[in-house]
């Protein structure tokens, strides 16, 4: 039985010890990172490496959003823009390039064998924030966001690649890089409704993302991915979200503890799954014996998860698909 977590590697092919690591350890899924990704023939050969040291068909994940964050670049993989650019389109035209930037995401993903995009970014920024999301976000206006961040995930879903929405309750409003420090969000509760709203929108969205950030007004004392609080009333309970829900990536200087201890408070707050992505062997050793094998509630949650992308992908024309991408952004954005 796969554990309850999610594992990078640390090069661009796998290393003996760690296939046999990923045999024992049975990590339900992988995550891709820039120094993962040379070649399209590298790449796919590493993805069959990762499924063969599990013995089955693992979801393998990527963060590819377009903008500042895309693992896959060119020369080898097309550019797109960041979440903004699609925000500064007229509305219907927004939806309609979002989807198609989107599709054409998941036909580049597919066709290494990535099966699952930490894609769409649905947090709501305000001013003073710190940029971490900055251009990530579609917009500043919640309904906008939702709109925008739906259409990219239906994008994913039609080319048969799973979107994880992220970061829930919402990471717009942190004067802090959670990858270097804890955020501390002051906000009332009345004020944070405005950032649950995307979220509230796209809860029926089959997986999404924790935040390493504390909210005083839900939880003064631990961040959303440790917080019982946040998750069970919050993310479960007022934004009424019941996919499957991953912590963002454990090796954040936000939170604090040993790795194995950082694991076993995610899961305990009611993450489904643990992620940890920068490939070190110990802190991979520790986060494996912090978690349990993904079974119950979580393990359905997975499994529905995955049945959202079961099907034969949507017909799709790459050549008229990047032309009328291109089309769309004459003026606007160029990569």
């Amino acid at each position: 039985m796969a554990r309850a977590c999610i594992f990078g590697c640390a090069g661009p092919a796998l290393a003996a010890g760690e296939a046999a690591f990923f045999r024992d350890a049975d990590p339900w899924g992988f995550i891709l990172f820039r120094r993962n990704v040379e070649t399209p023939d590298q790449a796919r050969a590493l993805v069959d490496a990762l499924r063969t040291a599990v013995g089955r068909r693992a979801p393998v994940l990527i963060d590819q959003e377009g903008g500042r964050v895309a693992r896959l670049r060119p020369p080898h993989w097309p550019a797109y823009p960041p979440g903004r650019a699609y925000g500064r389109l007229q509305p219907a035209l927004g939806e309609e390039i979002a989807r198609l930037g989107a599709r054409m995401i998941a036909a580049d993903l597919a066709a290494l064998g990535v099966d699952v995009d930490c894609l769409p970014v649905a947090d709501t920024p305000v001013p003073g924030a710190n940029d971490v999301i900055g251009d990530r976000a579609y917009a500043e206006d919640p309904a906008a966001i939702a709109r925008l961040a739906r259409a990219a995930a239906d994008g994913l879903l039609a080319g048969g690649v799973l979107p994880v929405v992220k970061h829930m309750p919402g990471h717009g409003r942190a004067r802090a890089d959670s990858h270097e420090a804890l955020p501390v969000v002051e906000a009332s509760r009345a004020e944070l409704e405005r950032d649950f709203a995307p979220f509230r929108a796209l809860a029926d969205l089959p997986a999404g993302m924790t935040a390493h950030v504390v909210y005083t007004a839900l939880d003064p004392a631990a961040p959303a991915t440790t917080s019982a609080r946040v998750i069970g009333e919050t993310i479960r309970g007022d934004i009424g979200f019941q996919g499957l829900l991953l912590s963002d990536d454990l090796s954040m200087n936000a939170l604090s503890g040993s790795l194995g201890e950082r694991a076993r408070a995610a899961l305990a707050a009611g993450c489904d799954l643990a992620l940890h992505c920068n490939g070190d062997a110990a802190e991979m050793r520790a986060v494996a014996e912090g978690v349990r094998p993904l079974q119950g509630l979580a393990a359905e949650r997975a499994e529905a998860a995955l049945a959202r992308i079961a099907g034969p992908p949507e017909a799709f024309d790459a050549a008229k698909a990047r032309a009328r991408f291109e089309a769309a952004f004459a003026g606007v954005w160029a990569p």
